[in-house]
């Protein structure tokens, strides 16, 4: 899904999903390196050295949000048009592109939500060598010659572009005719023609056509490509190596690579004790991030006011990308939560799921039929396991043709699907993207008939190899493609089809197992002329739009849809969750899921996941246990599994793990209504329910260089145990003056400080955070759609002053889109001294809940209280009965009764 790297003291979080070091499972020659592509070869490098391009100070146009100029390249006289735009939520947007091309660069526009929003600019200063322009309490300073664009907070510099000179824009032009015709008519065509780079000059074999692994990119449009440096101010630590982004299907990947994978998400993030910034370089063709090791000397430096005796940091990036404008959004802060929000109001945020998504998922590629389903649903009720989706991988299909059901071994499909359903579980089905070239497959037939799939270079319907064998791809590009694809997921259309079935979109980076890098070639042609270098990277993310869409038609919008995707772009999260792909059962791989998923959360995709136990080959089973304990605190949980893997339901393994695995997952559902508050704060602000602890601690320098523990909301402290046979761990408790309780033991630990806890199979170490209130669903259900109107609990721990603690929960319907129109509670909960209070802060409209209020624990009360009264409009005042555990200082509220639409206060 991209190459994820850790987190940093200067935290730059790219997504890409390379990992940690690994056995050599993946043949890397099948993939390119930058040696063996065109437009990296071409790409300046990294050495600083002067820009050939400046503005032309006397071409710009101010206007109320933006100023447009226009900038020269001085080899070729290149002319490129320049625009400043100002953006609401303190950002700023800085795009370049030809001033007048021959034909126009894809722009990804369907990663965001829409146009961003624009704020007010204004000119400080002008003269013939540099602008200065404002932007709220920031200012952006355009230097002349060499063009370099520096952005200060007040009178800070947080970043600057084109600093070290490696800015490039391959323009486009008409291909050379070769051998003239008459005399001099090759060299009048030329001498139009500006000259080439010295970087094209000495890499033009590139610029028309290049070939790797037997297979010829013709470049029908020649090159394209487009760079720029971005130097960050004040930063330190990070990533060195240079990642691809670049959609790839990569069989049992490498960890700890910068090798491209499944999805890309071109979002960095630069985070210090004092600041946090976040770049966005939206581009949808195949990139490359160089990260230099950090510099006290930088190229900046000679513009920043020195303290005597002292340096400033810096970190220097260089981006490029096949082809695409220049198009970079600055995300200024200043805090982590600050970057979250302004990313979400340009790409967009999770929709709130529906509950059961957050529940345990069961899948395998493949439960074998009708019978299997059965037998394993009904093995988690014999083992008092709850779980609430069984997922069905390719083979449930015919004939591997999606939208079908094989007609022996599913043959009752609406049965089997409703025998889950009354249960209240779920099911998902595999739905690719690469479709049957069968004539008598009505998907295929429509597809051909309407003219809807990918073209090749020569305009004929493009043929690549999949799973079903010779397969078409559907060009998702085009709107009415998207649209004809949406109406598939009908309950007329899908035959077999209940609204209890939801939809995985696998395979979709796309997957061509006989194309170049196991992908669709680059010359392919899609809708408007765009060819498929330009789109490669959103290809997945318009396959999920429109597979949501679907969902969303088939129920009239009255559901939300669930779909589950492994390649992703900017905006993906608006449609689907993700997982990190075909991973491996090794402890590295466990280990790697933390700072992966951390990763992908803070690129928008909040909902994410790992498979547990491995999708190739075959855990042990205290590592199988340990992934299922890790898998429990992470936003989307599910366990799968390889074909060719020992079958691995919990019931099969040994008892003592069997039971402790049982137990990682049952500790998740009384969990439920926190994560699903956390959700829906979420697509409010876009902050991920996981958290690395730097975005609620950002001035605590200890945790910037944490990434195998975090946290779950602000509440909620995690610590997964991923080594082998360990007796015990270090886990650093953030924030002094802090208090972290042990959810099991309600032992207190202080923050800012390492303490090694001992553990055992059965531990897992988890901490509530002093002065946090969580709450609880207690009863453990077959699945989470049972427990709709259960009773809440209140797990409240108190601060260090054993006297202040406070929390929120959000309730719906769980499964509709009324909350949007005001429907649901949004309660907020209050411990202050001597009392708890519960408001109503948001909602209720015409929502009502027969949820009521079951238990309150408090840890922390240092002594026990002499009586506890609860009042409310309805029960006006009444004694509760308690119990106070003074070695644990835990108190016992029992059973208030009180409905949780009602605001109450209980008083001791």
């Amino acid at each position: 899904m991209a190459t994820l790297k850790r987190h940093f003291q200067l935290l730059f979080i790219l997504i890409l999903f390379s990992i940690h070091p690994f056995v050599n499972s993946v043949d890397r020659s099948t993939f390119k390196t930058c040696e063996q592509s065109g437009f990296c070869k071409r790409s300046p490098g990294t050495e600083p050295r002067q820009s050939p391009y400046y503005l032309e100070m006397s071409s710009f146009k101010i206007y109320p949000t933006r100023l447009e100029g226009v900038i020269i390249n001085s080899q070729n006289g290149v002319m490129l048009k320049l625009d400043l735009i100002a953006l609401k939520n303190n950002m700023l947007q800085l795009k370049a592109t030809e001033l007048n091309p021959i034909r126009p660069r894809y722009e990804a526009r369907e990663a965001l939500v829409g146009d961003p929003e624009e704020s007010s600019l204004e000119v400080i200063s002008q003269d013939s060598e540099k602008i200065i322009v404002g932007f709220g309490p920031n200012k952006a300073v355009l230097n002349g010659s060499p063009f370099r664009v520096d952005i200060y907070s007040a009178d800070q510099l947080l970043m600057s572009a084109n600093a070290r000179g490696l800015m490039k824009f391959e323009h486009y032009r008409p291909k050379s005719k070769g051998k003239p015709t008459e005399e001099g008519e090759e060299a009048n065509e030329m001498q139009q023609q500006p000259p080439l780079s010295q970087d094209e000059e000495q890499f033009k074999d590139t610029l028309w056509e290049e070939t790797f692994k037997g297979h010829t990119d013709t470049k029908p449009n020649g090159p394209a490509s487009v760079g720029m440096d971005f130097s960050f101010v004040g930063f330190e630590h990070g990533a060195t190596d240079p990642y691809r982004l670049f959609n790839l299907d990569v069989f049992e990947y490498d960890l700890n690579n910068p090798m491209a994978l499944y999805a890309s998400i071109p979002f960095m993030i630069a985070h210090s004790a004092t600041n946090t910034l976040g770049m966005f370089w939206l581009n949808a063709a195949e990139t490359w991030i160089d990260i230099e090791a950090p510099s006290n000397q930088g190229v900046v430096s000679s513009i920043v006011e020195f303290v005597k005796g002292s340096s400033l940091p810096q970190r220097d990036t260089h981006w490029f990308s096949e082809s695409g404008p220049i198009n970079v959004f600055f995300l200024l802060g200043p805090g982590p939560k600050d970057v979250m929000y302004q990313y979400s109001k340009l790409t967009g945020t999770t929709p709130l799921p529906p509950l059961f998504s957050l529940g345990y998922h069961q899948s395998r590629w493949n439960y074998r039929d009708q019978d299997d389903v059965r037998t394993v649903d009904a093995a988690f009720d014999e083992n008092d396991i709850p779980y609430d989706v069984l997922w069905l991988d390719l083979d449930h299909t015919h004939d591997r043709k999606y939208f079908t059901w094989e007609p022996f071994k599913f043959s009752d499909p609406i049965g089997m699907i409703n025998n889950l359903t009354a249960k209240g579980r779920k099911m998902v089905t595999l739905v690719d993207p690469h479709i049957k070239r069968d004539n008598s497959y009505y998907i295929h037939k429509e597809a051909t008939d309407k003219g809807f799939y990918v073209k090749n270079r020569d305009n004929n319907d493009y043929d690549g190899w999949c799973w079903p064998g010779s397969s078409g791809y559907l060009d998702f590009l085009s709107p009415e493609v998207r649209n004809w694809w949406a109406t598939k997921f009908g309950l007329d259309k899908y035959q077999g089809s209940t609204l209890a079935l939801y939809t995985w979109n696998d395979m979709n980076e796309p997957s061509v197992f006989n194309g170049p890098e196991v992908t669709m070639e680059r010359d392919c042609k899609h809708v408007g002329g765009w060819e498929h270098r330009d789109i490669h990277n959103i290809y997945g993310e318009l396959m999920v739009m429109s597979t949501y869409k679907g969902h969303l038609m088939r129920s009239n919008g009255a559901q939300r849809p669930f779909i589950l995707t492994r390649s992703a772009f900017a905006g993906s999260q608006r449609f689907g969750a993700i997982w990190t792909g075909d991973n491996i059962a090794e402890w590295s791989h466990l280990q790697s899921s933390i700072p992966m998923i951390l990763s992908l959360s803070i690129c928008g995709m909040s909902h994410s996941g790992a498979d547990v136990g491995g999708f190739f080959r075959n855990p042990t089973p205290e590592m199988a246990l340990r992934w299922y304990q890790a898998g429990a605190f992470q936003p989307f949980f599910r366990a799968h599994s390889h074909h060719e893997s020992r079958r691995r339901e919990p019931w099969l393994f040994e008892d003592n793990i069997k039971n402790l695995i049982r137990d990682a997952i049952r500790i998740r559902y009384p969990l439920i209504p926190y994560w699903y508050t956390l959700f829906y704060e979420n697509e409010l602000n876009g902050v991920p329910p996981m958290r690395p602890i730097w975005m609620e601690f950002p001035t605590e320098t200890n945790t910037f260089d944490i990434d195998d523990e975090y946290l779950v909301g602000s509440a909620l402290l995690v610590k997964p145990v991923t080594d082998s046979d360990v007796s015990s761990i270090t886990v650093y408790f953030p924030g002094s003056g802090e208090i972290w309780y042990d959810i099991s033991t309600y032992h207190k630990y202080e923050g800012g400080r390492s303490v090694t806890i001992p553990v055992t199979l059965d531990k897992i170490p988890v901490y509530q955070r002093g002065g946090s209130i969580i709450p609880k669903k207690g009863r453990i259900r077959r699945s989470s759609s049972l427990t709709y109107n259960d009773p809440y609990t209140l797990e409240i721990a108190l601060d260090n002053t054993g006297s202040h603690a406070n929390g929120t929960l959000y309730i719906d319907d769980f499964n509709s889109f009324e909350y949007r129109q005001g429907n649901y509670l949004l309660l907020q909960f209050k411990y202050d001294k001597n009392s708890i209070t519960s408001k109503i802060i948001g909602g209720p409209g015409k929502f009502k809940t027969n949820a009521w209020l079951e238990k309150i624990v408090v840890i922390g009360v240092q002594k026990i209280p002499t009586s506890i009264r609860i009042s409310s409009k309805s029960i006006k005042t009444s004694e509760l009965l308690f119990k106070y555990d003074e070695g644990k200082q835990k108190l016992v509220i029992r059973k208030p009764g009180v409905n949780m639409g009602e605001e109450w206060k209980i008083t001791f």
